[in-house]
């Protein structure tokens, strides 16, 4: 077995006994906390690996790079869009992906909308919450969700289950908190038509602690297949 594969398996291990220790630490007994790998600029063979290894969710940062992945992944695994998602490469991944966690307007909504049902299924969405206000991420302002929720919530083929937020990379946990505290109080909301099942949070760098704060998909790249060669 080659040294890459190796370093995949002990790196998932780790990454299992933090997650495991984190949950045991902060979480009661019955909840599921799902490992989604990320997939940006990783071959196909060293995803698969980890697929191989138990890990059964992936997360898709571009379109193109996953149109040209896509044939080679082993299909057991489900996987989600986790980037920025244009409203015109909606159509290039509608049939395929399970879930777009990165909906953060009501013109992506009801463009997921309009192409899903023209494909005769159901989208899941998540809603992207820009929880540290930085100019240079996506997501919905905080005090705007409110209205993306019910404006979404409208819309007949999609679901909205949750929220998604990739907080600053200083001062994590006071973000991760006020994470916690906005998705505890839509689902004290109980919007019609929101289901708020799914708090996507925590990355390489601070899964353990979103874990604390609630989260129950974390979402690891660089900590499960090394470090990346964007060239």
């Amino acid at each position: 077995m080659c040294s890459e594969f190796i370093d995949i398996e002990e790196n998932l291990r780790e990454i299992r006994y933090r997650m495991n220790e984190a949950a045991a630490k902060y979480r009661s007994g019955d909840d599921v906390i799902r490992l989604m790998a990320v997939t940006k600029t990783v071959a196909p063979e060293k995803v698969n690996h980890a697929v191989k290894l138990g890990v059964d969710l992936l997360g898709e940062n571009r379109v193109q790079e996953y149109l040209s992945k896509k044939d080679a992944y082993d299909i057991s695994a489900e996987v989600h869009i986790i980037g920025h998602l244009q409203t015109n490469k909606v159509k290039y991944i509608i049939g395929d992906v399970s879930m777009i966690q990165s909906v953060d307007s009501i013109r992506l909504a009801e463009e997921i909308n309009r192409l899903a049902a023209k494909n005769g299924r159901i989208m899941n969405i998540l809603c992207e919450v820009n929880i540290g206000g930085e100019e240079s991420k996506n997501g919905i302002a905080p005090e705007m969700l409110d209205e993306l929720l019910q404006r979404a919530a409208e819309l007949e083929n999609i679901r909205v289950r949750g929220l998604m937020t990739i907080p600053p990379p200083t001062g994590s946990d006071i973000f991760l908190a006020h994470m916690q505290e906005l998705f505890l109080s839509v689902r004290e909301k109980k919007l019609n038509g929101v289901s708020m099942d799914i708090l996507s949070m925590g990355m390489t760098h601070d899964y353990a602690e979103a874990i604390k704060y609630g989260s129950n998909l974390v979402r690891i790249g660089t900590g499960l297949f090394g470090a990346r060669n964007y060239n």
